[in-house]
This record gives structure tokens, C-alpha cells and sequence, in this order.
């Protein structure tokens, strides 16, 4: 059976500081992010499937990349845990915003990276995720593969 390449692309808002970066983005600042999610597998081809023909139902994979990402990430600022900002962070979450801290830069290519492990944990056993492409800005993102991993 052929196997096939199937995209979702998502759209979230997020801020984010880059602690000890030499540059503008050491200040809290947001991205219009895309994410384009890949996945690949063989359509079902039990003609009783009411899935029959699909690789996997674009309605489930957007649940997934919903739950695990977008409400998680959408309107939020993230920060390294270990930043200098976290009185900010924690002062920010006293006044209900949401705020996430990670155990990482969050820079797009180790969101990329993060966010390849969050939805390749809830896929179906025959779906392979492909590849991820994180935009920040209409002329820069980072891309994950799979086949690189």
C-alpha cells in the first residue's frame, strides 16, 4: 500500500524572552506562529471503515495538535525556567495570565523539538510523524524531520 503525506497547519499566538541572548528578542516579545504538522501512514482500506481512505481523519489530528499545542501555547508567554525573568513570570501568573515555563530556551527550533515529542506520544500506531515547520515570522521558522532524528 502507498504511503501518504498529509498536513494540518495551526495558527497561535505566543510570547517569549530569550534570557541572555545579545539581541532585541532578550525582551518579552510574540509571534504569530504557523505550524504545519506532517504525518505519514497507508489509507485504511477496510471499505467498513468509516474512516476508509483517510490516513488519519484531519478532525483527529487537529484534536491532538489542538490539545497537546495551540490551547496549551496560544496567548501564553513562555520563559526558560531558569531565567532571570522569573519574577516577571511569577507576577504575570498572580495577575491570571498564562505563563509557561520550560526547561528550555524557547526558541523556535527547541519548541519545534518539544512540540515533535508532545504529538508524536498521542498519535495512532500507524501514523508516523513526518515533519514539523514552526513559522515565527513571515520569513523565519525551524523545521523537524523525522528522518533526522
Amino acid at each position: 500500500m502507498s504511503k501518504i503525506r498529509i498536513t494540518k497547519q495551526f495558527n497561535f499566538e505566543t510570547g517569549h524572552a530569550l534570557y541572555g541572548y545579545d539581541g532585541k528578542c532578550k525582551n518579552v516579545h510574540g509571534h504569530s506562529y504557523k505550524l504545519a504538522v506532517t504525518v505519514i501512514g497507508s489509507p485504511i482500506t477496510d471499505t467498513n471503515n468509516v474512516k476508509y481512505g483517510m490516513v488519519i481523519d484531519f478532525g483527529d489530528l487537529k484534536k491532538i495538535v489542538k490539545e497537546e499545542i495551540v490551547d496549551v501555547f496560544d496567548h501564553a508567554t513562555v520563559f526558560n525556567k531558569n531565567t532571570p525573568h522569573i519574577e516577571l513570570a511569577k507576577e504575570l501568573s498572580d495577575r491570571g495570565h498564562n505563563v509557561i515555563l520550560v526547561d528550555y530556551q524557547p526558541t523556535s527550533e527547541n519548541m519545534v523539538v518539544d512540540f515533535a515529542a508532545k504529538i508524536k506520544s498521542r498519535l495512532p500506531e500507524n501514523i508516523q510523524l513526518f515533519s514539523l515547520k514552526l513559522q515565527e515570522t513571515e520569513s523565519s521558522y525551524a523545521e523537524w524531520y523525522a528522518s533526522d532524528n
